[in-house]
């Protein structure tokens, strides 16, 4: 068992899967539900499910795939795009979806992240902050990557821990589909600055640059969709997941502490 958590992106457009190079020229990759299942049976720790243009489109993500995913899976999963009240929050949670993920949403309507938090536990709301440098500086875009905000990503992320977000999903939009690795400052200037897990997105190349954002940059979890999907210089479609073999060639395993059978059990801490 490994300290962290390693999580497939799936990105929707409809009924098929999608994966991009620097947010644009997608390419088709197949079934949802099939890639679903495929991740399901590689025993993954859990799934992230983006429906990249919810938001443009103006409606909320797919519900029917959520819920086929749901029956068909037994893995955790994450569901975002185009989430913008409390009521498909709600809609989702109940199809089976464990977490959602705002995105724009966070930027664009004011008090929704708050208002989730409180409705629903601030652990099944992960903000996602997309980043682009732009002459140098580090900069939040919205809308699919499409629209700048004018933000900093440092500053929004430390504004979402503090009105509830569980986790921040942070995503270098500049290395997206690359298989070049994460960008490690950016990683890094977010998990020194907020105290709640942060996920590592955009890059990932190999299992060297999944420990590299652990290890270097201080992520709780490592997201990546090119990697997973791909083979080959030609980027042919071949979903895998690495083995917990070749995951522990370079992750230190979970150390899981074991009870003394001969000492008693405090009755007074085992109630807390």
């Amino acid at each position: 068992m490994l300290k962290v958590r390693v999580i497939p992106v799936l990105l929707l457009r409809h009924w098929g899967l999608e994966k991009t190079i620097q947010f644009t020229n997608p390419k088709y990759v197949g079934c949802p539900i099939n890639a679903a299942r495929v991740f399901n049976q590689h025993n993954v720790d859990e799934l992230i499910l983006l429906d990249i243009v919810a938001t443009l489109e103006n409606r909320p993500p797919e519900i029917d795939v959520v819920r086929q995913i749901s029956a068909e899976t037994s893995m955790p999963f994450t569901v975002g795009g185009g989430i913008r009240d409390v009521g498909i929050i709600r809609e989702l949670l109940k199809a089976g979806a464990d977490k959602v993920v705002l995105n724009t949403s966070v930027v664009e309507v004011p008090g929704l992240l708050e208002k989730s938090a409180e409705q629903f536990g601030r652990q099944c709301i992960v903000v996602s902050i997309d980043v682009k440098k732009v002459n140098g500086t580090y900069e939040v875009f919205t809308h699919g990557g499409r629209k700048p905000a004018g933000l900093n990503p440092v500053e929004l992320a430390m504004k979402a821990e503090k009105e509830g977000a569980g986790e921040i999903l942070i995503t270098s939009i500049d290395r997206d589909g690359t298989l070049e690795g994460y960008d490690l400052d950016l990683i890094k200037m977010i998990t020194e600055s907020v105290q709640i897990p942060v996920i590592a997105c955009g890059g990932a190349g190999s299992v060297k640059n999944l420990a590299d954002a652990y290890y270097k940059s201080g992520a709780s979890a490592v997201a990546c969709g090119a990697f997973f999907l791909f083979y080959g210089t030609r980027r042919t479609v071949l979903i895998t997941y690495p083995s917990e073999e070749q995951l522990l060639e370079y992750f230190e395993p979970q150390h899981v502490r074991k009870r003394d059978p001969k000492k008693p059990i405090d009755l007074e801490l085992a109630r807390l």
